[in-house]
């Protein structure tokens, strides 16, 4: 009876107690007033009542203060009631602000802890590093990261079952972490506790569905742990669906199942596909598949095309798949509706492989021959295809013996001269420009196939050369005309013929053009060969001004072919003469002089200034001011 008592007098303390508290807090002076008076004699009332019934004083607050202090300042009480908020609210800021300290000070030895622990972690001493991030919440216990950290640690332990316990910790601290789930998700995995796993990732998909990525492999980890790959790969009626060697109606529908669950649990999972590619069947099931006409087919292209995203998956293609029986059956499936791009996008990023091109420069007919059925007949599907095939030769031909092999095919070279007439015709540049590019390439090497045709290919070039888009096709075509030209001299005379000094000549004039070097290149082997050019340069430019221009303005190798150029030039009547006003013999001497040029520079700077004095003697006295004879003499052993 005498407790039920003494917990109503509580609950009525309570009651008073808080209506004291708010009307202490009132704005209004007069209630505070009051409010003060009420307090202290509730205070003193309390007192009474406590010594009547023996109870012990437990309070801390000194009641008798020395002598020297105020019971005022002793007590924080004053008779004003002003004063006697303002003095508790001080105390409460002066306490607020000694626990910042002390706090700001774990933290610090906290987050060097944490440092610490993940330094180890990363040293994989996960022992050192449970160790650092328990020491760490000995300093602060609401520090989220630190246990997170720890469950990881943990984890890499397999104490699975104390990181759960830490992520539970962490998510009292922060109900919404998303490393919290993270990690406990793992520990439950780790535990074989599937459906707890789930319900993690959920929860994280649930808070932060931006993290997907987090959490997608989560099916495909379970998929692993529970040994499907051995469950699937050891079945004897699947393994017949995917070998074509069953006749059963639902055989396909089975073998496209199989198919699209691989390709779910390995996509962008490299620990999956290397344990698919570890079967021993696997390279004799994805043979017969692409040879077959089922709807398997495209299922087994996607499959492949997701190994080749990464370089590790294009090496486990590459170590575990019989290339050549590859090749074949992807080729013959460029021909199916909707699966042409892919399976090139997929033997492109193979052929990046120095692997891939050693393996298939023994048999290139499975790729070449399509590939010029495709030139041959430019339009509709092949049309959409054909810069891709092209990009995929390009790869190819990154090896020097296929690059001879291409190189050296009559069957080719005809090809791309049809491809070009049509692509001319059509006004087709972006078949056209990819399939120069490759043409370009391929004429580094010295062929009879290339001879046959640089007549009639040198004719297609000069066309190109005033196309209409400029840029990019024109830098093309003059690349593939200045590799041409020095190979075949009948193709110099056809080009002079058709105008080609005067179009390289408008290209050399544009400041700042890419195709600079190739057409000066170009220019240069005309000139070299043909007097015609020679003089049809002369005539369209009197004084050599454009080729002083690149001797003075342009790079080595261009300012070498100018300077060859004029050397040529020069020899042409009245050339010589029309030269006396210029810089020409003080630009030459500087190349001939200069000990940092390339040889060829050099040796064609003192060339064309021999010719030059030669033709015009008048040219000497300047030579002579200006000390080139000694000059010259030293560059007698280049010309040599």
């Amino acid at each position: 009876m005498e407790d039920s008592e003494d917990f109503d007098d509580f609950l009525k303390n309570v009651d008073e107690i808080s209506k004291l508290v708010k009307e202490l807090s009132s704005a209004d002076t007069s209630s505070q007033v009051k409010a003060m008076e009420r307090a202290d004699s509730w205070l003193e009332a309390s007192k009474r009542t406590g010594r009547q019934k023996g109870a012990v004083n437990r309070t801390v607050i000194n009641s008798t203060p020395p002598a020297t202090e105020s019971p005022t300042r002793g007590t924080g009480v004053s008779g004003d009631p002003g004063t006697s908020q303002e003095a508790f609210m001080r105390m409460l800021e002066k306490d607020a602000e000694e626990r910042s300290k002390r706090r700001k000070v774990k933290e610090e030895k906290a987050k060097a802890l944490k440092a610490r622990g993940n330094a180890a972690f990363a040293e994989g001493d996960y022992e050192t590093a449970v160790l650092l991030y328990t020491q760490g919440l000995e300093q602060l216990r609401d520090m989220q990261e630190l246990y997170t950290n720890r469950a990881q640690a943990l984890i890499r332990l397999q104490r699975h079952t104390e990181a759960i316990s830490d992520c539970e910790w962490a998510l009292k601290c922060n109900e919404g972490s998303v490393k919290a789930y993270v990690h406990m998700g793992r520990a439950h995995l780790g535990l074989s506790d599937y459906a707890k796993a789930r319900e993690c990732y959920v929860k994280i998909l649930e808070i932060a569905p931006k993290r997907e990525a987090m959490v997608k492999g989560t099916g495909q980890t379970i998929f692993r742990l529970q040994n499907g790959f051995s469950i699937i790969n050891g079945n004897s009626t699947i393994l017949s669906c995917l070998l074509q060697k069953t006749q059963d109606p639902c055989a396909e529908d089975l073998c496209v199942a199989v198919l699209k669950l691989w390709n779910v649990v390995c996509k962008e999972n490299e620990t999956n596909q290397q344990l698919l590619m570890e079967w021993e069947r696997v390279s004799e099931c994805v043979g017969c598949v692409l040879a077959s006409t089922s709807e398997a087919v495209r299922q087994c292209v996607s499959l492949l095309v997701s190994y080749t995203h990464t370089p590790q998956g294009r090496s486990l293609l590459l170590d575990k798949l019989d290339v050549h029986m590859l090749v074949e059956p992807l080729m013959q499936c460029v021909n199916v509706r909707g699966l042409h791009t892919t399976v090139l996008c997929l033997l492109e990023s193979l052929a990046q492989e120095q692997r891939f091109r050693l393996q298939i420069r023994a048999d290139l007919c499975p790729i070449l021959s399509p590939f010029t059925r495709m030139l041959r007949s430019v339009g509709g599907q092949e049309r959409s295809s054909l810069s891709l095939y092209t990009s995929l030769v390009g790869h190819l031909i990154h090896d020097g013996d296929i690059r001879k092999s291409v190189a050296g095919s009559q069957e080719c070279w005809e090809a791309f001269l049809v491809a070009m007439d049509e692509c001319i015709s059509c006004e087709d540049r972006d078949v056209l420009y990819p399939l120069l590019g490759l043409m370009i390439n391929l004429s580094s090497e010295h062929t009879s196939a290339i001879e046959g045709c640089a007549v009639v290919c040198s004719s297609r070039c000069c066309a190109l050369l005033t196309d209409p888009s400029g840029g990019i096709i024109t830098q093309r075509a003059v690349g593939l005309l200045s590799r041409l030209l020095p190979l075949c001299p009948a193709a110099v005379e056809e080009a002079v013929q058709a105008g080609v000094v005067k179009k390289l000549l408008k290209i050399l004039k544009a400041p700042g053009q890419d195709s600079t070097r190739y057409a000066m290149k170009a220019l240069a082997q005309c000139t070299e060969s043909s007097l015609d050019a020679r003089q049809q340069l002369c005539s369209l430019d009197k004084k050599l001004q454009v080729l002083r221009r690149l001797m003075c303005e342009g790079e080595e190798c261009v300012a070498g072919n100018a300077a060859l150029c004029v050397g040529q030039c020069v020899c042409v009547p009245g050339v010589a003469c029309g030269l006396l006003e210029t810089d020409c013999v003080l630009t030459l001497l500087r190349h001939a002089a200069a000990d940092d040029s390339a040889d060829a520079l050099q040796r064609n700077a003192a060339i064309a200034l021999a010719r030059l004095c030669q033709a015009e003697p008048r040219h000497m006295i300047r030579l002579r001011e200006l000390h080139g004879l000694e000059i010259l003499h030293s560059c007698m052993k280049l010309i040599s």
